[in-house]
């Protein structure tokens, strides 16, 4: 069974990288670091997938992973060919991008959330060995990470490739989820780990105050602020998650939204930007200025109301991906066993059958009923011939 606070801990996440990406506050990235929680959340499936299947459970993450970038790209790529991007193999990314895919200026902008798919390749392609090392290691494998982003941000590896970066960025939160799979967080008693997550968070916040990025503090310009706040957010989100939150399925209008950007998380997230890109010039044109409350709330809502339309178009490609029952809006309740039995028809008798069975039941006189005789000592009928 579904955890649906995990299950909600992931619409949070996915509704917050909406909102941020139309209003652009940095003050979203400080209260719910969303992609680190979503890497933590895929690291729990993740390791939970190794333990059902083994290595094989690599090709069936990018089964589910690869087919819904495709149709993006199946749209997005001849446009930007068709507007100035030159044609060369490095196009090939786009069907397996464990490099940046070539974008021309405007689909480098629309089409900037496919980092986070590059890193979950990577991050699904290593799991294997680092599950392995990670049972084994635990401490030292959950800390590396942390160490080699260190390493990257005091300038001792400044020429490091950027998936390496990111393996120090969100590769920690990936093992968190890990550890929260293996059950640690959950036996770490309040007296570890709530001094750890005010260290980390305390670490944090002190780097991120000190250390600005050109946003001010936006913690996606701030690695290793990000990388320490983020950690201590999952210990307490995650490693004090509930086993359950069967509140959320007694409110039928939130149950069905957490099932929905559950079930099409991936669609939403590859094409929620490429409508604010295009709504942003809308924002001069009907004379709002960019920070206008109004305006920013309309176009919230617009984005939405797109990425909507484009998930019933194109959303079933992930259940087909999953290979689930294909459904336009997921989550519409299944009748069980018995309501099913209840309006099923029921099956006419062959033409003339009342009539014989009747006319058999007449010809036959009814038998009279036999009284069954006295049971004698050490007879073995009944309930003690059949016992065994």
């Amino acid at each position: 069974m579904r955890n649906r606070y995990l299950d909600l801990l992931r619409f949070l996440a996915i509704v917050r990288v909406v909102v941020y990406h139309v209003i652009g506050s940095a003050t979203l990235t400080l209260i719910f670091p969303a992609m680190s929680v979503m890497f933590a959340l895929a690291g729990s499936l993740m390791a939970a997938s190794l333990d059902r299947t083994g290595a094989p459970a690599v090709a069936r993450r990018l089964r589910r992973l690869l087919p819904s970038l495709w149709v993006l790209a199946l749209v997005f790529v001849p446009a930007m060919l068709l507007s100035g991007l030159p044609f060369s193999p490095k196009v090939l990314l786009w069907l397996f991008p464990v490099s940046d895919p070539p974008a021309n200026y405007w689909g480098g902008l629309a089409l900037s959330p496919i980092w986070y798919l590059r890193d979950y390749l990577w991050f699904v392609l290593a799991s294997p060995l680092a599950l392995w090392l990670f049972r084994r290691a635990p401490l030292p494998t959950l800390l590396a990470p942390y160490a080699l982003l260190v390493l990257i941000e005091m300038g001792v590896y400044p020429d490091a490739p950027g998936v390496l970066r990111e393996f120090g960025l969100y590769f920690g939160a990936w093992l968190l989820g890990f550890a929260h799979h293996e059950g640690m967080l959950r036996r770490m008693s309040n007296r570890v780990l709530v001094p750890a997550a005010l260290a980390l968070g305390a670490a944090g916040l002190g780097w991120i105050f000190t250390h600005p990025g050109p946003r001010g503090y936006d913690l996606n310009d701030i690695h290793l602020g990000n990388a320490l706040w983020s950690a201590a957010f999952i210990l307490v989100a995650i490693g004090r998650a509930p086993a359950e939150a069967a509140w959320v399925d007694r409110v039928p209008l939130l149950s069905r939204a957490v099932t929905v950007l559950n079930r099409r998380a991936l669609t939403i997230y590859l094409w929620h930007m490429p409508f604010v890109v295009a709504l942003t010039p809308l924002v001069g044109l009907v004379g709002w200025t960019p920070r206008d409350p109004l305006g920013l709330a309309i176009r919230v809502v617009l984005v939405f109301a797109l990425v909507g339309v484009v998930t019933l178009l194109v959303g079933w490609v992930e259940d087909v991906a999953a290979r689930r029952r294909l459904e336009l809006v997921p989550g519409r309740p299944r009748p069980t066993v018995a309501e099913r039995a209840a309006t099923a028809p029921a099956s006419p008798a062959p033409a003339g059958a009342e009539s014989e069975l009747a006319t058999a039941g007449a010809a036959r006189p009814t038998a009279a009923r036999r009284v069954p005789e006295p049971r004698r000592a050490g007879d073995r009928s009944g309930t003690e011939l059949g016992a065994g």
